[in-house]
């Protein structure tokens, strides 16, 4: 009986510790576990399986995340920008970036791949930083963040578009990589007309 006892207490310690570190994941490094969960071959009657490889279900997640960033960064600014044109480009922002979010979501649906719910922990940050500043300080942050966004975002399509193998995901990638430059574009004479 003592040994009973022993054996439930050590396995009860294990998976409180197991769920106390599981904690720490944000919601993207949730998804690509529960993708890369659905993933495993051994896994598939329990999950569904997945559609696609690990690669394009990072995709997913990462472009998910940027594109529910851009969004949410894109309210702040229609919020607290004072300048028309970051105003008007935060506008652009929530419009495009939500059109394109409701398309991955739609494909994600249709491939079995788990999209996070929220940003991560790195956009919550910026966020976090951008709502503590105001006037022309916030304009400059929200400029820059929108500059270094666009740029990580074009890379994260133009790789998909190229190399991804899903032809959904590649031709989502394609579609939207163009959009993305035109973003990067009026984002960096915004950039410049504020020097």
């Amino acid at each position: 009986m003592k040994k009973l006892i022993y054996v439930m207490a050590v396995s009860l310690s294990a998976l409180t510790f197991q769920a106390c570190n599981g904690g720490n994941k944000d919601a993207k490094e949730t998804a690509d576990s529960l993708n890369m969960a659905k993933d495993t071959s051994s896994s598939t009657a329990s999950t569904g399986g997945i559609a696609v490889d690990e690669g394009d279900s990072k995709f997913a997640t990462e472009a998910a995340v940027s594109g529910m960033a851009e969004v949410e960064l894109g309210k702040l600014a229609l919020e607290k920008g004072t300048s028309q044109q970051v105003k008007d480009f935060a506008s652009m922002m929530v419009k495009d970036h939500g059109m394109a979010n409701t398309e991955l979501m739609t494909l994600a649906q249709q491939k079995n791949i788990t999209l996070p719910s929220t940003v991560d922990e790195e956009h919550k940050k910026k966020m976090d930083d951008l709502s503590k500043k105001t006037g022309a300080d916030f304009d400059k942050a929200y400029v820059d963040a929108m500059v270094s966004g666009h740029k990580s975002t074009l890379k994260l399509m133009e790789d998909e578009a190229r190399d991804g193998k899903d032809a959904d995901l590649k031709a989502f990638a394609s579609k939207t990589a163009p959009i993305v430059q035109g973003h990067l574009t009026t984002i960096n004479k915004i950039d410049d007309s504020m020097k």
